[in-house]
């Protein structure tokens, strides 16, 4: 998946702007769409014309071989592929919506799928005859729970999934002397940051030359940062703060999905949020506003600029490209719970409400989780396929490029995940969170500060 690709973004989708929306708005995203086909460029004599969206140009070549296996076993329907970037894709999914004129089915994201849900406009999916088999022990353990709405009804069927790892260039490591071995086995606590934070010290150089460990090195003039930093930080914290907040035992909410009180006030979390964004002021961090969109963690760890980023699963491939890095995986810490924990996401295949075409919609999404299916995309996939077999598959697959991405896959299949906060208002929480985590990166308020964001968090639900 792209930089972006699983990470919640500001703002949301309203009932008046879903359904009121400009016929001038829906008619450009009606013409502006760039069309990929499967196969032949035109739909075969008395086939039904379906649809189907995805926003991820790296898993467009995968899900095109997919597609196509489809096509020829179900020369009764023709599908359509599109893929927009993550910003067009919403946009103009929305006013697909609004004119009526959107896909039949699409891939679909947890913070966007409840209001979805709320709005009517996808399907569920339980009395589609072709996914009645589609179970959820098919996919790893909790995806399925996370597509599952409050009403108990199945909206969306699992795509991929995703969890975190520590990359980085091993060229950078073999100059500092330090071994592959000496990444493998970090342990972190939010008082002194263990030896995770005493590596991010020892990999940190300044100015002059000094390192983060040594007497007169200087915070203020970095010349690379330990740790790496994406361009923003969220209310989910999914590549940055959320490993180390899961370290502790803390949890988002009170239920595992749906919940209805977020954990913000908690101790555990404060403590996090003082050691995490305290990095700053030891100069082991980025400042706030440091890096922006055109210097991404991947080109940080690639200039020198930092030694170590946070980054997804969906991300190995564009790390793996990067010019004169040979990329290096490592486990996330062991925290103060006993384990690594890494947050847990995954993309579904969801179909739009409008379809007059669900039938055949379905019967491509259920293609798309079969063990034919995700063994092709698992073959080619720059991503982890939401089953065992595509997710064996993917891990061949990289192994045969070089790389060992076991960090990402061990914590799945050791359970030390914590599930991305499936909930309602997830717009209206990310606009109430964004200027404490803002704010927490700037050194304008601590961990207990967020309490008091927390209050208005919780408010939303009544």
């Amino acid at each position: 998946m792209t930089a972006s690709t699983h990470h919640p973004r500001r703002g949301g989708l309203s009932r008046r702007r879903l359904l009121t929306g400009s016929a001038a708005l829906a008619a450009g995203a009606a013409g502006t769409v760039s069309l990929a086909s499967c196969g032949t460029s035109a739909a075969p004599p008395g086939a039904t014309e379906i649809d189907y969206w995805l926003w991820d140009a790296n898993q467009l070549p995968a899900y095109s071989a997919a597609i196509d296996a489809f096509m020829a076993q179900n020369p009764d329907v023709f599908v359509r592929v599109t893929q927009l970037g993550w910003d067009d894709y919403w946009t103009k999914l929305t006013a697909g919506f609004v004119a009526g004129a959107g896909p039949d089915a699409f891939a679909d994201h947890l913070a966007r799928y409840p209001e979805f849900v709320k709005l009517g406009v996808i399907a569920p999916l339980d009395d589609l005859a072709p996914l009645a088999e589609v179970t959820a022990d098919r996919f790893q353990d909790g995806l399925q729970e996370l597509w599952t709405g409050q009403d108990g009804k199945r909206y969306g069927i699992p795509k991929d999934y995703d969890t975190i790892a520590v990359l980085y260039d091993k060229n950078m490591l073999e100059e500092e002397g330090l071994t592959e071995e000496d990444l493998a086995g970090l342990d972190w606590n939010p008082e002194d940051g263990g030896s995770f934070e005493r590596l991010l010290a020892r990999l940190t150089v300044d100015e002059n030359g000094v390192r983060g460990d040594e007497d007169g090195f200087d915070p203020t003039r970095v010349a690379r940062y330990g740790l790496g930093a994406d361009a923003g930080i969220d209310y989910v914290g999914q590549t940055s703060w959320s490993a180390f907040a899961l370290a502790t035992g803390w949890t988002f909410t009170d239920a595992d999905t749906w919940g209805t009180a977020f954990h913000y006030d908690d101790d555990r979390f404060a403590a996090t949020m003082d050691w995490y964004f305290g990095l700053v002021d030891k100069g082991l961090f980025p400042p706030f506003g440091m890096f922006g969109d055109s210097s991404p963690l991947q080109t940080q760890v690639q200039s020198g600029r930092a030694a170590l980023g946070l980054a997804g699963s969906w991300m190995i491939t564009t790390w793996a490209n990067l010019e004169g890095v040979d990329l290096g995986i490592a486990p996330l810490p062991t925290g103060p719970a006993g384990t690594p924990m890494s947050m847990f996401n995954g993309l579904g295949d969801s179909i739009a409400a409008q379809s007059e075409h669900q039938e055949e919609a379905a019967r491509l999404i259920a293609f798309l989780a079969s063990d034919e299916a995700q063994q092709i995309i698992g073959d080619r996939a720059p991503f982890f396929p939401a089953t065992d077999v595509g997710t064996e598959a993917a891990i061949a697959s990289y192994a045969e490029r070089g790389l060992d991405v076991t960090a990402f896959t061990d914590r799945v299949e050791a359970g030390e995940t914590g599930l991305y906060p499936l909930v309602e208002n997830s717009a209206a929480i990310a606009s109430i969170m964004q200027p404490a985590f803002d704010e927490c990166w700037m050194r304008r308020i601590g961990g207990a500060d967020f309490a008091a964001y927390n209050e208005r968090v919780n408010a939303l639900f009544g």
